[in-house]
């Protein structure tokens, strides 16, 4: 395949899924103002709605008509397989808890992985009308606006983000260590709620670093792409490639990169 047709065919796949997350977004949206139906996934922090169900349904479904040789992993179980070599990985609703108690820090997040590496991805934020975007070799974008990683160089001029596992009442690689040992070096930390939208607002320039452990595929394969598109840097907890199976995620502007993973590093260490 030439490189001209490649690119071609990822910018038809980032168009669809644009046109996708905008059609479950607005769904999302409409549902954030109604009562909603929770259900415990295996943990009292671990939430679904009807409405995550309903927009996962909407996307598989779309997903399947355009692309019906693609398989498709859903955070809510409705992927299935394909035929194709491509993989779409969806999370219909990121920031469930939050998008329950009426917070408004949510958004839908779709990726598509072609012989694993992530090429395509979107989050979007349907409250804000933010559409970030990004292809394997053609940058990333806010509602079509090139953006790019801040140049912030020390933490401490930097804010970072991070998150907690759903586990963190059971098992001691709870992150509390980590946070700890950083926020005393940095301007500012915050916890939003959302994977997908930690790593839009790094890739944006609005936050210089986010790490977490305990994510899955459909949390963070958009949000990968983006920073890495914008010009930051993503890395295990080692520092080595970061798998987007893995669950162990730093990503940053790339300047203060090797400081965070430092500080992380010696809140890892035996006493």
């Amino acid at each position: 395949m030439s490189t001209l047709h490649s690119n071609g065919t990822l910018d038809a796949w980032l168009a669809a899924a644009a046109d996708i997350a905008r059609e479950a977004g607005a769904l999302v949206a409409a549902g954030f103002a109604n009562r909603h139906s929770e259900v415990h996934k295996g943990d009292p922090h671990n939430l679904v709605t009807e409405t995550d169900h309903a927009s996962e349904a909407l996307i598989v479904a779309a997903l399947a008509r355009r692309f019906p040789g693609h398989a498709v992993r859903a955070e809510e179980g409705r992927g299935h397989a394909g035929d194709g070599g491509v993989e779409w990985v969806v999370d219909p609703l990121d920031g469930t808890n939050n998008f329950a108690h009426g917070l408004p820090i949510f958004c839908v997040s779709l990726a598509a992985l072609r012989g694993g590496e992530v090429v395509v991805g979107v989050t979007y934020d349907p409250l804000r009308d933010e559409l970030f975007a990004a292809r394997r070799g053609g940058g990333a974008r806010l509602n079509g606006r090139r953006i790019a990683v801040s140049q912030r160089a020390t933490l401490a001029e930097s804010i970072v983000v991070t998150g907690f596992p759903y586990d963190k009442r059971t098992n001691p690689d709870n992150n509390l260590a980590q946070f700890v040992a950083v926020t005393p070096h940095v301007r500012g930390i915050r916890r939003l709620g959302s994977a997908a939208l930690d790593l839009a607002y790094v890739a944006a320039g609005r936050m210089e670093a986010y790490w977490e452990r305990g994510t899955h595929a459909w949390d963070v394969a958009a949000g990968v792409l983006l920073v890495t598109e914008a010009g930051g840097r993503v890395t295990d907890y080692a520092g080595g490639p970061a798998q987007i199976d893995g669950g162990r995620f730093v990503a940053s502007n790339g300047q203060i990169h090797d400081a965070l993973l430092a500080r992380l590093g010696e809140a890892a260490a035996p006493a």
